[in-house]
């Protein structure tokens, strides 16, 4: 019975620390002054393409019909030979530290199409494809 409560408490804990693994690396602003973010555990890469989680904190919220929105969210690959991205999922929250969410997306098909200046695309764009020092 030790053992299984043992395991159990191992278990837990094991979780927990993969849950507060994330590490948000400041990696610049966009035109309008909203913070961006990357997850460095989540940077894959292969053949010249990232894969990674994109955080955006907006200066100021954006206010729509059912409240403000003050940050964003997308996971997303980079093409850093023909400078294109492809967005895999899309988060728009209201408040992200209690997980409200205004609208979440991932499209069924995603295409690659030019990171357009100082948007939170072409930050990370910017950022993930620097030649390595």
């Amino acid at each position: 019975m030790r053992l299984l409560v043992l395991f159990a408490f191992c278990s837990l804990s094991a979780t927990a620390g993969a849950q507060g693994s994330t590490r948000w690396q400041d990696i610049g602003k966009t035109s309008s002054g909203n913070a961006v973010f990357v997850d460095t555990r989540s940077v894959k890469d292969s053949a010249g393409m990232k894969v990674a989680v994109v955080r955006t904190v907006y200066a100021e919220a954006v206010s729509t019909p059912q409240g403000p929105i003050t940050g964003s969210r997308a996971r997303a690959v980079f093409d850093c030979a023909n400078q294109k991205v492809a967005v895999l999922e899309s988060i728009i929250y209201h408040d992200e530290r209690t997980n409200r969410i205004y609208r979440q997306s991932a499209p069924r098909q995603p295409g690659f199409g030019p990171a357009l200046q100082s948007t939170f695309a072409h930050v990370a764009l910017q950022h993930l494809c620097a030649p390595r020092r």
